[in-house]
């Protein structure tokens, strides 16, 4: 947890990074132990929810569906993390956009599951949030118009989950970014100007999106990352920089550019189609009835929550009516917003 801020200026304030102070350090980052613990319990409780829905529809309706595992769903996001990349390709949007889409996309599979939302869908909804929170919108028009088969309310349907379940918190930090920064920064070690041919950056980039299909930027900082891609580039030169930059924790941080350049090597790369095929058509056949549209599970889900809604409704209007014959067209919703339902009188100095 970073520091609490205070004007006290007798107390010590650890000076830390914008990063360190960000959502994205507070909130996301996890251990890769953490990461597997998160997405096998959700699996579990997943496949414990739909067969109990199963069951409840046809009794014995379970037995034999191959559910997934958290590994399968995992392989189906990487799939359309490179869709991501592919529709990106396609309208020319730029490196921030696509970033920031993958991340959000991964993100959401932190807190659901694929069996309860297929990701084609939300893959489509993470990158045309991505555009807006970036600051390079396109219109819901002519971005679905130009995506076979796809409608806007395939995307505006689930645009408030993937923000609700992203917390909100839309700004990212890309370790694209911080590339460009060690870039430049290792210009001015010596001796190193000769070595550092334009071509062999953009080698070095290649590896910071190959690490977009990893758990890295989950786990470790975009600088550490950055710095692991440009080591996988320019190790030697690397090296000096580091030992230039931190001489204190030299050991410490080639480790960790060690285990990304690993992650990166073994497994930044798509995953194969035939394999991901398999996973898709077992999720046709153990996918949450109750987001099948027009299954008996999803018609009476549909119906309780149009049940409940008409509930509030009812009781508001009744809550509202007791209030007109009691003299009061507020209902008590002034006093329980100030915690004094039934314990003031109003009047008109209150107010100004």
């Amino acid at each position: 947890m970073p520091p609490i801020p205070t004007n006290d200026p007798l107390v010590y304030q650890p000076k830390i990074s914008l990063y360190e102070g960000s959502t994205q350090f507070r909130n996301w980052r996890y251990s890769a132990d953490q990461l597997k613990h998160i997405r096998r319990t959700l699996n579990e409780a997943a496949v414990a929810a739909i067969r109990k829905t199963f069951e409840t529809d046809e009794p014995g309706s379970s037995t034999g569906v191959a559910f997934l595992n958290a590994d399968e769903e995992l392989l189906l996001v990487k799939l359309y993390i490179t869709k991501i990349t592919q529709l990106c390709g396609h309208f020319r949007f730029p490196e921030e956009v696509e970033a920031t889409a993958i991340t959000y996309l991964k993100r959401f599979y932190l807190k659901n599951t694929v069996m309860d939302w297929h990701p084609k869908n939300v893959m489509l909804t993470a990158l045309f949030l991505a555009t807006k929170t970036t600051n390079n919108p396109i219109s819901l028009e002519a971005y679905t118009t130009h995506i076979p088969k796809t409608a806007p309310n395939d995307v505006l349907d689930l645009e408030f989950l993937v923000a609700q379940s992203l917390g909100f918190e839309f700004a990212v930090w890309h370790a694209y970014r911080a590339l460009w920064g060690i870039w430049l920064d290792v210009q001015n070690l010596p001796g190193v100007t000769e070595k550092l041919e334009t071509s062999l950056y953009d080698v070095a980039l290649n590896h910071v999106r190959a690490s977009r299909l990893t758990d890295v930027e989950l786990i470790y900082s975009p600088s550490q990352i950055a710095l692991s891609a440009f080591s996988l580039v320019f190790p030697d030169i690397a090296s000096q920089w580091m030992a230039l930059k931190s001489p204190d924790e030299i050991s410490s941080l080639s480790t960790i550019v060690d285990d990304i350049k690993s992650i990166i090597t073994t497994h930044g790369h798509p995953p194969s189609v035939e394999s991901v095929r398999e996973v898709d058509r077992r999720l046709r056949l153990c996918k949450n009835p109750e987001k099948v549209i027009g299954s008996k599970a999803y018609l009476a889900r549909k119906m309780d929550a149009e049940r409940s809604a008409a509930e509030k409704r009812n009781k508001k209007a009744t809550d509202v009516q007791k209030a007109m014959e009691d003299g009061d067209p507020f209902g008590n919703e002034l006093a329980e917003k100030r915690g004094l339902a039934g314990l003031v009188d109003y009047d008109d100095d209150d107010d100004d």
